[in-house]
């Protein structure tokens, strides 16, 4: 790892900020690497001459893209095949991280990589256009979906719980959206990892990567309070009862087996995710 010069676009997000703390790469800001700046995208990769290319930035503002739909777009579905395709020109593998959200939702069996995707938000939208781009730009690329991402910093899941659980001992969360939480710190080494493989020849292409074993999001609240030592009840409700601007998948189980197959990497195990970020926050 340490002769490969890698470049990330993405700094301060959770995935970026937990590669910064796995490796030396060259992380770029929208400071100097704007995302709806095409011309500055391909003159950053010019300028570092990477062996490897990480995008691990994007719009992610799911409920807000739905007013925002032309700015995401640009963010996560144009800059993507703009890196991709100057990668491909200059030969440099690329990694691109994308989401569950492309697929619909429905029934209970795990989406496998190849499933046909039906993105049901502007957020699912932007982001399978973005896959659509970095697979048409022709290099050697990895898409890498991943679903309920968290960590000790940025905004998730798991500090909003912790803060919520401050201010009352009981809590209505929704049950019935099921999927793999997913810590920031394991998602940054695949991708270190799979980085490294495909320097060395590895040919990539489309996987999922997700936390293991599914769980609602009522669940995942109960595992933190119980783990934090939170005396808070938790009550699962429906989708229907807390509505939000973007449709939200019910099924986002994923199956990780692919990336097992071709790279040899295991989904992580969330709950022993939680127990490290919740010992940061501790501190």
């Amino acid at each position: 790892m340490s002769d490969m010069k890698i470049m990330m676009f993405g700094q301060t997000g959770q995935v970026a900020t937990e590669v910064q703390r796995k490796a030396d790469v060259i992380a770029l800001g929208r400071d100097v690497a704007d995302l709806s700046d095409m011309d500055a995208l391909r003159a950053a990769i010019h300028r570092h001459q990477p062996d490897v290319v990480i995008n691990a930035a994007a719009y992610t503002a799911v409920d807000r893209a739905e007013e925002e739909e032309t700015f995401a777009l640009a963010v996560n579905g144009v800059a993507p095949g703009v890196m991709a395709h100057e990668c491909a020109v200059q030969n440099i593998p690329f990694l691109h991280v994308s989401t569950d959200y492309v697929f619909n939702g429905s029934g209970t069996a795990p989406w496998a990589a190849s499933d046909s995707v039906d993105p049901q938000n502007a957020y699912g939208r932007t982001k399978y256009a973005g896959e659509v781009a970095v697979r048409t730009a022709g290099g050697n690329h990895a898409i890498l979906r991943t679903s309920w991402v968290f960590s000790a910093h940025g905004a998730n899941f798991v500090k909003t719980m912790l803060r919520l659980s401050e201010s009352g001992d009981a809590m209505n969360v929704v049950g019935d959206q099921i999927g793999g939480p997913t810590p920031a710190v394991d998602i940054a080494a695949t991708l270190l990892d799979m980085a490294c493989q495909m320097m060395n020849g590895q040919q990539g292409g489309t996987y999922h990567y997700a936390g293991t074993p599914a769980a609602s999001w009522a669940d995942f609240a109960a595992e933190i309070f119980a783990q934090a030592g939170a005396n808070v009840t938790v009550t699962g409700i429906p989708t229907s009862e807390y509505p939000t601007p973007a449709r939200r998948p019910l099924n986002s189980r994923m199956d990780c087996g692919s990336l097992m197959t071709d790279f040899k990497i295991a989904a992580p195990e969330w709950k022993k995710g939680l127990r490290h970020v919740l010992a940061e926050l501790q501190k």
